[in-house]
């Protein structure tokens, strides 16, 4: 027979999508609307450059939308949290360097040496796509810094101790210790 499902439920198909979307509070927070821009731009870029004769630069902005799309992923539905032995707010940092510094270099490549529309429209659109990058890469390395300035001495994000929204993602979750001197005993010398 069928499966028998609640007169007011949407179908699993609905279900899943909905799953896979970022809420709409991460989506409408700071974090994720640099990562949506990133992943848009980034996925433009690529479109231009795959129909355009400069073709040898279609992997740049494949693997950046790759990158920000598992991070808006990850922060979305808190896989960071998760996962605590990787150094989220570090990776995400030297992407955006990367990514920012590379889309330069490859969109003034583009801009300069090729002559069809679609190159200079992938070129275009990854000078924006810089600038996105470097004001990410700008707000992680303040937010860094501002930590760093406390003492790292909690394992909060700065935007959760000062009253920032509950829906940007956590970047701080470890706290890094060195062992003392007196933890090691030379017992075992005896």
């Amino acid at each position: 027979m069928g499966d028998i499902e609640a007169p007011g439920s949407p179908p699993p198909a609905q279900n899943v999508l909905l799953s896979v979307l970022p809420s709409k509070e991460f989506a409408s927070s700071k974090k994720g609307m640099l990562l949506l821009a990133e992943v848009a731009l980034s996925f433009i870029s690529f479109v231009c450059f795959a129909a355009s004769e400069a073709a040898a630069f279609v992997t740049v902005p494949l693997l950046e939308f790759l990158a920000a799309l598992f991070l808006l992923f990850a922060y979305s539905t808190k896989f960071n949290e998760r996962f605590k032995g990787f150094l989220w707010p570090l990776m995400d940092f030297m992407r955006c360097v990367t990514a920012s510094v590379i889309f330069f270099i490859v969109s003034i490549m583009a801009v300069s040496k090729y002559v069809d529309g679609a190159s200079k429209a992938g070129g275009i659109f990854g000078f924006i796509a810089t600038i996105v990058f470097a004001v990410d890469f700008y707000l992680i390395f303040n937010e860094l810094a501002a930590f760093l300035k406390q003492g790292g001495g909690t394992t909060e994000e700065p935007s959760r101790q000062q009253g920032g929204s509950e829906y940007e993602p956590t970047l701080y979750t470890a706290k890094l210790t060195t062992p003392r001197q007196d933890e090691f005993s030379d017992s075992d010398s005896d």
